[in-house]
């Protein structure tokens, strides 16, 4: 077989040992139809590798025909065969004319592929080799082409072990395997100067001889980079390089610079760290070593290492030591020298030989973890889970990662801490990959194994064992899991409590963590209660931790925000906001600050001030680090909430449109984020009265808590409660009363009194529509007992309101005066709306016994027609009962102002609504009497 027919068979008889029977069967019938000789060429090896297992490692060229012991080539005898490659054969030599007694190691050209190219290869490597001169590198003696016409090329004769098997054999320690290592590089780098790449470097080309010297040997595939090649010699029937070294542009074909033998190095140099090579492939074929080199990411070597730590005990607890000794620099030397890219490896063997020799020395080096967007995009593509968990767990990720980030600006010793965590981190997801193919990941599952390999693998170390939970407490909060984070957060400080001296940056992040979680908890007066003794020691450490002081400042005052102090709270944002200006701040740090501020605008009723604040904001992360990031989704929230008030329900729906867009592409439609801005959205949609949007928001909602939660949670509760009511205003009250039904059975068992009560109000509130206001009555009875505290609320003046007008359906005015009374009297405290509504049905009562007064106040809540759709529909009703009184003495004007009322509302809310349905019941009642009045 030739070689160019090798060539084209070789990849395919690689898929086709790696494809199923059917695959593999469709596979040929296709070639067949192309190249049937080349198909049955193929079915004939799979037979016989089928039968020999072997039959495929078997030399496919014939040896050297001649060259035995004793043969002489040229002025050398053939004493012992050394090795066999593609290009031909090494024999250990003498001269056989006596003229030195030195051996030699004499490479001799296959003539069964002597082609033009190889003889080509054979030329260079003579050419490239006189021009070496290096204490590490096998000296060329002497070439030539012998009587029978057989090239030769005469070495020096290395008596030497493979780098490798040297190290092994011998139990190397590292910082031995890195000295004889260093050897190598400069001899590489000596090849490099004289404008030669190796582009074959591997183990067996690198001896180690007894003296603990390093020879490099086989230039054959070496290049000249000073001169123009013919064809790329790549390209011949043989491969010119050892596929488990090649880099990733050897793999493709394209041309070979210093830099690939860089990535050889390393591919060495993870050996001697691990005994080991950098890809674990289910099937060592060379399609599969191919795919890996291009696209799979080596694992860590000292994840390599901690993987094979459970043998025997001693074996295993040296190779933890050595996963000890690896883990952090030279694991990024490594990967750095790996990169796919080869212009993220290093940029010569030198600059790799000073990394290696920096941390040999003790000092910082150059290395630095892959970027972390990077590793999570492999990580995510390498499990293909729905979109929906990957956006999950991408996210999770790179907030752990980012989570640690910081520290390595802190100090080295800080920065090894957070390379050792982050490495846990990575670890902790990577090991999930163990999972089938398709097998859901529950990231909390994953967290919580976290928790469990912390308590055991870090139990001799307290400062990471308690940065360990640090970090996954605030992965627990960004899933919204704050009870679960804060008890995280109280064994990191049992941890800290039992250490004599703990980092002031630790300190402080412990305060900040455990103050968030608190405030998010809504518990502000523990979280000032447990921040608030730290703030001299934020202050002392504002210089070497101004990011750190800041983000304590933002958290604290956020809590005495919450608490009503807002004056302190304003002087730490604007300290926050001057730390973050500092040259290492970030732009997305500079507008949480400007954020801050402008809700304290907000709570001071100052809304024109907090719409620029916000807008400021969100300026600063567009300009900084664009808008599509975790901050600008509050940002929105808080300008929907406040365009809301501010500008009406149109102005606030885009901005809260935005939150959940955002969140989405962000977040996931899943992340608890989402969830919520998609809530507000959804309240908004009810206030527009767009109720088949509100009622889808509302399921995708309700689907997200049931699984979030299960099905009897209090959250859930209010989620049936929400679409109860959507489904009221839309007039389907068999619908309603289900939903709100299955919300009762939920407030019943979680004992939730005042929830309760709301959802009893809400069912008698569609029995009242209906005109059952018997079955009404002892569920708003029910409400009044449930509602009724030291401390009265919004649902018990909704209670006793519908109770009132329960009465008066049944006959008893003087009770349902009363109701209507106490409701009005209620000190309740939800912006005024509770009040409004007990008041206007109070004036509607009494306007209806005839109070002229009544009949007044109810002409004034009716001119109040701005603000949310609550306060217009308030007024309209207003504006309608007020008319359907007078229509009992005038009912043609009336009859026009209550048909005049109808249209607008209609128009407003085109899709109707129970205040719809309120004033076209009083148009018509207005109506129907136009004709008695007019025969009177």
């Amino acid at each position: 077989m030739d070689a160019d027919r090798w060539s084209r068979l070789s990849p395919l008889l690689d898929a086709l040992l790696d494809a199923s029977a059917a695959d593999r069967a469709a596979s040929l019938a296709s070639l067949r139809g192309e190249d049937p000789a080349l198909a049955d060429e193929l079915e004939r090896l799979l037979a016989l590798e089928q039968d020999h297992g072997d039959f495929l490692d078997t030399p496919l060229v014939a040896p050297l025909p001649g060259a035995r012991t004793g043969t002489e080539v040229g002025p050398y005898r053939l004493e012992r065969l050394l090795g066999e490659g593609g290009m031909g054969q090494v024999w250990l030599a003498s001269r056989a004319d006596g003229l030195y007694q030195r051996r030699v190691a004499l490479k001799l050209l296959r003539p069964g592929l002597a082609d033009p190219g190889l003889r080509l290869r054979f030329t260079r490597e003579r050419e490239i080799l006189a021009r070496l001169e290096h204490a590490h590198i096998a000296r060329l003696l002497d070439a030539g082409i012998s009587a029978d016409n057989q090239p030769y090329l005469a070495l020096d004769y290395v008596d030497g072990e493979p780098l490798t098997d040297w190290c092994l054999s011998r139990a190397l320690e590292m910082r031995a395997r890195l000295r004889l290592f260093l050897q190598v590089c400069d001899a590489v780098s000596h090849a490099h100067s004289n404008l030669i790449v190796h582009r074959d470097l591997k183990p067996s080309n690198i001896l180690v001889t007894p003296l603990d010297e390093v020879r490099l040997l086989d230039f054959g595939i070496a290049k000249l980079l000073d001169s123009a090649e013919l064809p790329d010699q790549t390209r011949t029937g043989t491969r010119a390089f050892t596929l488990h070294y090649a880099a990733p542009e050897q793999i493709r074909g394209e041309p070979v610079t210093t830099l690939t033998d860089v990535y050889a190095l390393g591919v060495v140099l993870y050996e001697l760290l691990t005994d080991a090579r950098p890809y674990e492939l289910e099937r060592a074929s060379d399609a599969q070593w191919e795919q890996a080199i291009l696209e799979a990411d080596p694992a860590r070597p000292s994840q390599i290492l901690l993987r094979r730590a459970d043998g025997e005990p001693a074996a295993a607890a040296a190779l933890r030591r050595r996963a000890r000794a690896v883990a952090g620099d030279l694991d990024n030397i490594v990967l750095k020298a790996l990169a796919k890219r080869h212009e993220q490896r290093y940029p010569s063997v030198e600059a790799l030989a000073l990394d290696l020799q920096r941390y040999l020395d003790g000092r910082p080096v150059m290395a630095r973890p892959q970027r972390l967007g990077y590793r999570l995009r492999k990580y995510v593509r390498r499990h293909r889970w729905p979109l929906s968990t990957a956006t999950l767990v991408a996210a999770v990720l790179l907030a752990a990662l980012g989570m640690v980030a910081w520290q390595a600006r802190l100090s080295l010793q800080e920065a090894a801490r957070a390379q050792a965590m982050q490495d846990f981190i990575v670890g902790l997801f990577e090991n999930a990959g163990s999972l089938p193919e398709g097998a859901p990941l529950d990231v909390r599952q994953l967290l919580a194994a976290g928790v469990d390999r912390g308590d055991i693998e870090l139990a001799r170390q307290p400062l990471a064992h308690a940065g360990l939970l640090g970090v996954i407490a605030r992965l627990r909060m960004g899933l919204g899991d704050h009870p679960q984070a804060l008890a995280l957060l109280q064994r990191q400080a049992a941890v800290l409590a039992g250490l004599d001296e703990v980092p002031p940056s630790m300190r402080l992040e412990a305060a900040t963590d455990r103050g968030h979680v608190l405030r998010l908890l809504r518990r502000p007066e523990e979280c000032v209660s447990a921040m608030r003794d730290l703030r001299p020691l934020a202050r002392r450490q504002e210089r070497r931790l101004p990011l750190q002081a800041a983000e304590f400042y933002s958290q604290l005052g956020r809590c005495q925000r919450a608490v009503g102090e807002r004056e302190m709270a304003g002087a730490l944002f604007q300290r926050a906001l001057s730390l973050r200006r500092d040259p290492l701040g970030s732009g997305a740090g500079i507008a949480e600050s400007l954020a801050d501020l402008a809700g304290l605008h907000a709570d001071a009723g100052e809304g024109a001030d907090a719409l620029r604040g916000f807008g400021a904001a969100l300026e600063q992360l567009r300009a900084t680090v664009g808008e599509r990031h975790p901050l600008a989704i509050a940002i929105l929230r808080e300008v929907c909430a406040l365009e809301r008030s501010e500008r009406g329900v149109d102005a606030a729906e885009r901005a809260c449109a935005r939150a959940v867009a955002l969140a989405t592409a962000l977040r996931g439609s899943q992340h608890h984020v989402t969830v919520d801005a998609q809530r507000q959205l959804t309240a908004l949609h009810v206030e527009q009265g767009r109720h088949a949007e509100a009622e889808a928001g509302q399921r995708q909602l309700l689907a997200w808590l049931v699984s979030r939660f299960g099905p009897g949670h209090g959250e859930v509760a209010q989620a049936y409660q929400s679409l109860g009511l959507i489904a009221w205003e839309r007039g389907e009250h068999a619908q309603a009363l289900r939903a709100l039904r299955r919300a009762i059975a939920i407030w019943r068992h979680e004992d939730d009194r005042p929830r309760l009560a709301s959802a009893l109000s809400d069912q008698a509130m569609v029995l009242l529509e209906e005109g059952r206001a018997d079955l009404a009555r002892p569920l708003l009875e029910e409400a009044v007992r449930s509602a009724d505290s030291p401390s009265p609320a919004p649902p018990l003046a909704h209670a006793l309101v519908l109770l009132g007008r329960t009465d008066a359906m049944l006959g008893d005015q003087a009770r349902a005066h009363e109701h209507l009374r106490r409701a009005a009297a209620l000190p309740v405290s939800d912006d005024g709306a509770a009040a409004r509504r007990s008041a206007l049905a109070l004036a509607v009562f009494e306007a209806d016994q005839g109070d002229r007064g009544a009949l007044e106040r109810l002409d004034r809540l009716g001119r109040l027609a701005r603000g949310d759709r609550g306060e217009r529909e308030l007024a309209w009703l207003a504006r309608a009962h007020a008319a359907a009184v007078r229509c009992r003495d005038d009912p043609g004007p009336q009859a026009s102002e209550l048909q005049e009322l109808a249209l607008l509302v209609r128009r407003a809310l085109p899709e109707g609504g129970s205040a719809m349905r309120e004033i076209q019941a009083l148009s018509s009642a207005c109506r129907e009497r136009q004709p008695a009045a007019e025969d009177a």
